[in-house]
């Protein structure tokens, strides 16, 4: 009955399609933008470098890291991973992306609350996301509420994390363009095309943030808290 439903398609079809369009506008505006170089002439490691020593912030490393767009700032170790692409890259959306991520080691450093609230729900998001649906699931079929609701509490953590990070990456791409622009790096007239690739990155958290709701109030209604159950 659960391997096959035609309802969870109906529920997963508007965020696959989100999904794969923002995959599409990321890629798309990346290359666009790869290939006007900046006037200041910076790599992305020297912009964020630039950036991080702007604000005082010491003991961060910048590293290259392997992989198209792996870019990511690791607050355990305070390393800032950037991709080929962008860590070597001189262009408006290589210093956009580096940015970015340096503004996620500036929220770190200035505790902003919603990165630490994120990272406190990480593992527990991505207990969450692997095991909430089967255990749900499982609760549904041999009808035992508690284990429905420890399934559907576990797969929550996975949307709080997605909600809360919308957030954390707005506020990272506004602390990139403005620091950019602060410091020098990029012009007014460069902002646009930097700040492009980054609106175009957020999409895709936005297409993650709706797919898990929509998963979430199809858990629901399976098990018949939202709207009635259905047995069929």
């Amino acid at each position: 009955m659960f391997y096959f439903d035609p309802l969870y398609l109906v529920f997963m079809l508007p965020g696959l399609v989100l999904s794969l369009w923002a995959s599409f506008r990321v890629k798309s505006t990346f290359k666009r933008y790869s290939e006007v170089r900046s006037l200041s002439g910076l790599s992305g490691a020297e912009a964020a470098q630039e950036l991080l020593r702007r604000k005082g912030i010491r003991g961060v490393r910048v590293e290259p890291a392997q992989g198209f767009l792996s870019d990511h700032y690791d607050p355990g170790d305070r390393t800032l991973r950037l991709s080929p692409d962008v860590y070597h890259g001189r262009s408006l959306a290589a210093l956009g992306v580096a940015a970015h991520e340096a503004g996620h080691a500036i929220q770190h450093a200035a505790g902003y609350a919603p990165l630490k609230f994120r990272s406190a729900v990480v593992k527990p998001a991505m207990i969450g996301s692997n095991l909430g649906m089967i255990v749900t699931f499982i609760g549904i079929a041999i009808n035992t509420a508690g284990m429905v609701w420890i399934g559907i509490i576990l797969f929550s953590a996975f949307v709080i994390f997605t909600l809360v990070t919308l957030p954390v990456e707005f506020n990272a791409s506004s602390r990139a363009i403005a620091g950019l622009q602060q410091t020098g790096i990029i012009s007014v007239h460069e902002a646009e095309g930097a700040g492009a690739v980054l609106r175009a990155a957020a999409l895709t958290y936005v297409a993650a943030a709706i797919a898990a709701v929509l998963q979430l109030l199809y858990l629901l209604l399976r098990a018949g808290l939202l709207g009635g159950r259905s047995d069929e």
